[in-house]
């Protein structure tokens, strides 16, 4: 028998920013090792529709639901079935099952050798759900050569806990875990990393705090590993100075952050307000900085408060903190986060499903703001993007002795990551979702199918975690 894991791309073309989906390695380690295994992933190559396989196996989030919907039609019409499996399969099993002949809710571990056994047979089910989260306890450690030959960014993803203490309105991810708050064997993580054998190491984890001292105990046993990495977490932890420290002696270079407004009332609103229950933002950026960790800071933009001045309110502030990298997104409503829901009440979308509209474009606003127009929304982000990654703001961010310049391996870092990040930013804007002409959708723009009911149902549906992929 034969798999092929199938990683869309956004636009069905290559990009300059793909990282290894974690995804196609776990997969691949959760399946028995007589069965033929390839994977191919479009944003770093070709997807070869006419290559003989079984079974096609897609990791789907919504910012690819589109071209995973194009690409599963053109598969099952020569006649190979699909199945899929992510955020959105998880969030609208109704949708994908439009597109495919079997969908998997939630995490693969636990479910996904039942499908190979199913798939084997000719007999695969229409869905898969598990009763319960699995433990990642005496799970296999992903196996890797699947990325064997492809181009990836030098960096490797790994996952050390899933699920987030927290339920922010524009967020899926907590929809996705639930209060399941799970870790692996701080033993395995290591391993992982040992064997990988790169010297940057990015923690997909929603958020590497959920339990701290389980988080000292994984970066006690990283640091003799001599490696360099980053995570993503929230800026309360700010508030445990010799936490911080402790992040950054184990080998934390960076961190992303998500400050997402400077406005208090919308924090409140998203039900973020905790971000400063403990102290103000530059006080918390100050203990970051001061532990030699770069700051990666994300902001939303389109919650009731903001206005135009919004946009370069927080472009100054980033550019005045030297933070290392920026994003300014447009807030956009995805399937599973309440935000979605709230503003389909309020009669706010523009599109009824933006992922699989044709007028929708990459950056575009998917609702009406209201503070300002919506075509305001998505110029202001954009110019926000534009302004943080002049080359004037990239050397002046630069020259920061807390930070690029604090070690080499920091300014290599930061060089690299900015200029990819600068690039993709105008590769990206504009470009409406799917691929190539001739792979249209036989379905019509309906109602949305309801999420309610499925059990875990991730801004956001950020990371890898077995068939849930990171969006880019």
């Amino acid at each position: 028998m034969k798999i092929t894991l199938v990683r869309p791309s956004m636009f069905g073309r290559r990009t300059s920013d793909a990282m290894q989906p974690l995804a196609f390695a776990i997969l691949r380690a959760l399946t028995p090792p007589d069965i033929e295994v390839v994977a191919y992933d479009e944003r770093v190559e070709t997807i070869p529709l006419d290559e003989p396989t079984d079974l096609v196996a897609m990791t789907v989030e919504t910012y690819t639901a589109r071209r995973a919907f194009q690409l599963a039609t053109a598969f099952r019409r020569r006649g190979i079935p699909v199945v899929m499996g992510g955020y959105h399969p998880t969030f609208l099993p109704d949708e994908c099952s439009a597109f495919a002949d079997a969908v998997v809710l939630g995490d693969a571990e636990g479910i996904w050798p039942a499908v190979v056994a199913d798939a084997r047979r000719g007999r695969l089910r229409p869905v898969y759900q598990q009763g319960d989260y699995p433990a990642l306890t005496n799970q296999p450690l992903p196996d890797r050569s699947v990325f064997a030959g492809k181009s990836y960014a030098p960096v490797t993803l790994v996952q050390y806990g899933r699920g987030c203490r927290f339920n922010c309105d524009f967020c899926s991810i907590h929809a996705f875990y639930g209060n399941s708050l799970r870790q692996r064997p701080v033993r395995a993580v290591c391993d992982e990393i040992e064997r990988a054998g790169r010297k940057y190491v990015f923690f997909v984890d929603d958020n590497l705090f959920v339990d701290v001292p389980k988080a000292k105990e994984l970066f006690a046993a990283i640091k003799p590993l001599g490696v360099s990495w980053f995570c993503q977490t929230s800026i309360d932890i700010a508030r445990d100075r010799a936490l911080v420290a402790l992040m950054a002696k184990s080998g934390c270079s960076s961190a992303l952050f998500g400050f997402e407004s400077l406005r208090a009332e919308n924090l409140r609103q998203m039900r973020k307000g905790w971000n400063v229950k403990w102290q103000d933002f530059e006080t918390s950026i100050g203990v970051v900085r001061d532990a030699g960790i770069m700051i990666y800071g994300t902001f939303v933009h389109g919650y009731d408060s903001d206005t135009a001045q919004s946009f370069d309110d927080t472009v100054e502030f980033a550019i005045k903190h030297r933070f290392y990298l920026a994003n300014f997104n447009p807030l956009t409503p995805t399937p599973g986060a309440p935000l979605y829901d709230r503003l389909a009440k309020e009669g706010r979308l523009i599109h009824e499903r933006w992922w699989l509209d044709p007028r929708y474009r990459y950056g575009d606003a998917a609702f009406h703001p209201r503070g300002m127009t919506a075509e305001e929304l998505t110029a202001g982000c954009f110019r926000a993007r534009a302004a943080f990654n002049t080359t004037g703001s990239i050397l002046k961010r630069f020259l920061d002795p807390q930070g690029a310049l604090r070690t080499p391996r920091n300014a290599a870092q930061y060089l690299l990551s900015n200029a990819i990040s600068r690039r993709a930013i105008f590769e990206k804007q504009g470009l409406a979702l799917g691929g190539p002409e001739g792979l249209e959708l036989p379905l019509s723009l309906g109602t949305v199918p309801a999420a309610a009911g499925t059990r875990g149902a991730g801004a956001m549906q950020p990371h890898d975690s077995a068939f849930a992929t990171a969006a880019s």
